[in-house]
């Protein structure tokens, strides 16, 4: 059931024609008598952090405290900001298959690399490829006539060898030191899912290909995107002002989601009970508001600082990384603001600091 105990200040009303209360009130001067400038241990003891689900792949977390502008940062990053690796040049040498060296080249580069960013250096405008910023893969494929297929055989895995060509056929090619560093060797790069079909080939085609994969962000190209999805939406709070009448309990249930609403038989009484068990499970149709029956009874709204997240990675990260690598990339940019503001306000400072930063270059170099 919703918590009957919710500050009604962080809920966001829901009626049936329209939608109240959305923006948040707790700001300095709105209440008389009311201190609500910012505190950091307030806000500290209202931040709230939890796991619902985690696989593999895919993580829900609740993340409670933090205002709609924040939440939608870490989503933002979360989709375009956080570096990965991908294909980036494709060197083709021999397709003599019916996919265009373009195609063939697309399909490559949305193919997610299974390898840590972190261990890879960005390539900048102008630099050459080398074995700190640049993981290297052959394709090299060759389709054949399978000799022992019976005769009258229709079957293509049966008649043909290599006649698909799967992401795991992509062969790391180690580069300079690459071959003896445990970044590399501990974890090879490989594709993330090795059964990806990149092409279809017939007896007499073939594909000799050599891939460069460099560090990149989904700003510049969603094959960077170390995400799948990355959602969140606000927490259902449905509150009852009055028990729901027996006859109306099974439409009052079907007015949700299945799971939201229990209805139970009273043994004493043999009366149906209808009562809330799972509100975020609801979809927050307003459903039940269309029914005559239920006015003045049911009040639904949602949580408005309390974001329910769904993120499935794409393999770069493990799930429980996305956020952590979220909140580092905001706080970078927050401090490189920072330093532009320093700049602004102090320039000689700035001037002074940009010169020793340029004489510790000069001297590494």
């Amino acid at each position: 059931m919703s918590d009957p105990n919710i500050n009604p200040r962080r809920l966001v009303k829901i009626d049936a024609e329209r939608v109240r209360d959305v923006a948040s009130s707790d700001f300095p001067g709105h209440y008389p008598g009311e201190d609500n400038s910012w505190n950091l241990e307030a806000f500290k003891s209202k931040l709230v952090t939890q796991i619902n689900r985690l696989s593999e792949s895919e993580i829900e977390f609740d993340l409670v405290g933090v205002d709609a502008a924040i939440a939608n940062a870490f989503r933002r990053i979360m989709i375009a900001e956080i570096p990965t690796i991908a294909v980036e040049h494709v060197y083709v040498f021999n397709n003599t298959s019916i996919i265009m060296d373009e195609v063939l080249s697309h399909r490559l580069g949305l193919v997610p690399i299974k390898f840590d960013p972190r261990k890879l250096e960005w390539q900048q405008p102008g630099d050459s490829a080398n074995d700190q910023n640049t993981v290297v893969f052959n394709l090299q494929v060759k389709c054949e006539r399978n000799k022992s297929a019976k005769k009258g055989e229709t079957d293509p895995d049966k008649l043909y060898i290599n006649h698909k060509v799967l992401s795991r056929d992509l062969v790391w090619n180690p580069q300079g030191g690459q071959a003896e560093d445990p970044l590399f060797t501990d974890d090879p790069p490989r594709a993330m899912d090795p059964d990806i079909l990149l092409a279809k080939m017939r007896p007499g085609q073939e594909l000799d290909l050599e891939l460069h994969c460099v560090k990149g962000i989904g700003q510049d190209h969603a094959k960077f995107s170390p995400v799948a999805t990355a959602t969140y939406r606000l927490l259902p709070h449905i509150k009852l002002h009055a028990p729901i009448p027996s006859a109306h309990a099974d439409l009052f249930a079907s007015c949700f989601a299945p799971g939201v609403v229990r209805v139970s038989r009273d043994p004493a009484t043999g009366e149906k009970k209808a009562e809330v068990v799972n509100p975020r499970r609801d979809t927050v149709s307003r459903e039940v508001l269309r029914h005559k029956e239920f006015e003045g009874i049911v009040q639904l709204g949602r949580v408005r600082d309390h974001f329910i997240f769904s993120v499935e990675s794409t393999g770069a990260y493990a799930p429980e990384e996305m956020l952590p690598q979220a909140i580092s990339v905001l706080r970078d940019k927050i401090h490189a603001v920072r330093k532009g503001l320093d700049g602004i306000m102090n320039p000689a400072a700035a001037a002074s600091d940009a010169g020793a930063g340029a004489e510790e270059e000069m001297e590494e170099s």
